[in-house]
Order: C-alpha cells, then sequence, then structure tokens
C-alpha cells in the first residue's frame, strides 16, 4: 500500500534533533523555528533552511498544516541547573506556544521532550497544569520518563517524553517502546585522536581505579575525581556511558564530564558529543566549541526519538518503519 508521508512541524528546533530522527522514517518536516541566532545558523548549514524566530511573533495561520508537531520546549525553568521558576518565568510557559499552535491545525500528534525534572517541579503541580491544558486542547496525554541509556546511546540522559494524541482519533492506551539495551559504551564513538586540546591539566587529579579492558557498563562508572569531585569534577571510564551534558553547567568538564582515555583525564570534543546523542557523522556543527557544548546540551538523543517515532507510526498512524520509509 502506498502511504503519503507524514508532515511535520520542528518547534523549538534547536539542531534538528527531530529532524534527523524523523527523516529516516520518512516523515516531510516543512517548518521549523527557533529563536536562537546560532540554532537557525546550525540548522540551515545541515538542513538548508532557516527556522523561523520567535515563536510568540508568528501567527499560527502563518505555519503550514501538518500530521506531527516536534517540540522540545525550553528546559531552564524546570531544570535542576536552573532557578526552578517553572511558569512563572516566561521561557516556562513557552509551551503553551505549542498549545496554541495545535488548537489552530490540530495535528494528529503532539511530540514533546523536557527535562525529567518537570515531572516533579513544584510537587506535580507543574506537570498536572501542563497536561491538563494540552487535555483541554483536544488531546489525550501520555508521558513517560526514558533514559538515553536503555535506547542505544552511550549516555546517561533521562528525559520526560509526551506524546499527544488527538481525542477523537480514538486511542486510549499509548504503549511506549521498551528500552533496546544496545550493547553500546563511550568509548565506542570516540576519535583515536583529538590531540590535547581538550586533556585537563590539575594537580589534584586522582584515578582510584580503571575497570579491566575487557569491561563494558551501561552506565556512566566514575572512577576518579578532580578537586573535590562535585559536578564538573568527576571522572569517569570510556567502558561505560557518558553523563547527562549540560548547557549551562560548570566545572573543569562541567559540559561533558571528565574521562580517563588513553592515559589522558579530558573533556569530549563537540563532535564526540554529537555522536553519543546519535547525530550522523556528516553532520556539521558550529566552529566555536563553547556554542557546540551549549546547543549539544539542549539537544535530543536520538536514538530515543527515533524508537518512539516508530511506535507512534504503527499505534496511531497504523505504519510500519518500512511503509514510513517508502
Amino acid at each position: 500500500m502506498q502511504y503519503r508521508k507524514l508532515t511535520a512541524v520542528d518547534v523549538f528546533s534547536g539542531l534538528g534533533g527531530f529532524r534527523i530522527a524523523g527523516q529516516q522514517y520518512g516523515c516531510d518536516f516543512i517548518w521549523a523555528c527557533d529563536n536562537d541566532p546560532d540554532a537557525q545558523r546550525v540548522y540551515r548549514r545541515n538542513f538548508g533552511e532557516t527556522p523561523k524566530g520567535d515563536i510568540t511573533r508568528l501567527s499560527s495561520p502563518k505555519i503550514p498544516s501538518h500530521d506531527v508537531l516536534c517540540a522540545g520546549f525550553p528546559c531552564p525553568s524546570f531544570s535542576l541547573a536552573g532557578k526552578r521558576e517553572g511558569l512563572a518565568d516566561p521561557r516556562g510557559r513557552l509551551c503553551f506556544e505549542v498549545v496554541r499552535i495545535a488548537e489552530y491545525h490540530q495535528p494528529a500528534v503532539l511530540f514533546l521532550e523536557n527535562v525529567k525534572n518537570l515531572v516533579f517541579h513544584d510537587g506535580g503541580r507543574t506537570l498536572a497544569v501542563i497536561v491538563n491544558t494540552l487535555e483541554q486542547a483536544g488531546y489525550r496525554v501520555f508521558c513517560k520518563v526514558l533514559n538515553a541509556s536503555h535506547f542505544g546511546a552511550p549516555t546517561s540522559r533521562e528525559r520526560v517524553y509526551f506524546v499527544c494524541v488527538r481525542k477523537d482519533i480514538g486511542i486510549t492506551n499509548f504503549e511506549f517502546p521498551l528500552p533496546t539495551r544496545n550493547d553500546v559504551i563511550l568509548a565506542d564513538v570516540l576519535d583515536p585522536d583529538v590531540g590535547d586540546r581538550y586533556d585537563i591539566e590539575r594537580d589534584d587529579i586522582v584515578v582510584e581505579f580503571t575497570p579491566p579492558p575487557h569491561e563494558r557498563y551501561p552506565k556512566p562508572v566514575q572512577i576518579g575525581q578532580i578537586g573535590k569531585g562535585g559536578q564538573g569534577y568527576r571522572i569517569y571510564s570510556p567502558q561505560g556511558h557518558a553523563v547527562t551534558f549540560a548547557a549551562q553547567t560548570g566545572g573543569a568538564a562541567g559540559k561533558t564530564g571528565a574521562y580517563l582515555i588513553e592515559g589522558e583525564v579530558r573533556s569530549l570534543s563537540p563532535a564526540e558529543c554529537l555522536r553519543v546523542m546519535g547525530f550522523p557523522s556528516d553532520y556539521r556543527i558550529p566552529r566555536s566549541d563553547a556554542t557546540a557544548y551549549r546547543l549539544i546540551g539542549n539537544s535530543v538523543a536520538i536514538p530515543v526519538v527515533k524508537s518512539i517515532l516508530e511506535a507512534i507510526a504503527a499505534h496511531v498512524f497504523n505504519r510500519r518503519s518500512v511503509d514510513l520509509a517508502a
């Protein structure tokens, strides 16, 4: 049977992780927006189009109709690393821009992502407000916290994912994908030689042990520390997974974590971070490491997004991945 391609929009598009995942299943992304000039430039370099700007200034009728709305709405208001002002923060209220678009266009599915702490923010009241607003807009909401470590990405990155299905479609239950438990570790995606650019030279580096070379661990394995060993000062083995990449935290290796690689303690390069997150090897990154780390820290883990999109295709649109790719 010949299916028409599903259409999607990429709201708060960032590096385009949703788009990369969706395109691999034949989903046609027809529109994108992001207010960050750096994200716009990188998106244009990789996809040939510049996302629109401030979502609050974009009227719903000017956004094309679509089947799926993807959005990793801004997370600093809910993150443990931020001030956690939630819906009192204008950035926190940007999630309601998604609702505004959905009320006008009524796409079949909203596929959303945010930090794990959104589930617990303000004792769960913030999540309840968001879910209730989505339901009032005509959607049945399913959400679950998933860890990228369980879906083939060698990084511990827990995020809450929302699959919101328009109520008239009649879906009363949505099953999030089961973990794939792929046997992948950080060492599998490292560059063989990045020079000494990312080495950490300190007198207070302590490596307490190193795992046997044949061991592979499906989680971060701390093997030492820098100084007092606070966040950004812990050393991990590449035979495990990377820690969660962060857009804002500090420390000697605050954006990526520190790792003992070929006898040297170093942070990861932006190219290595992208591979950890599932981006293709030909993805073109910013020239500035600082910009790259910030954008990567706000990105989605592509293997998780792909797994959820496949479940959406099967359960909501009654299509298999081979149908989508046709």
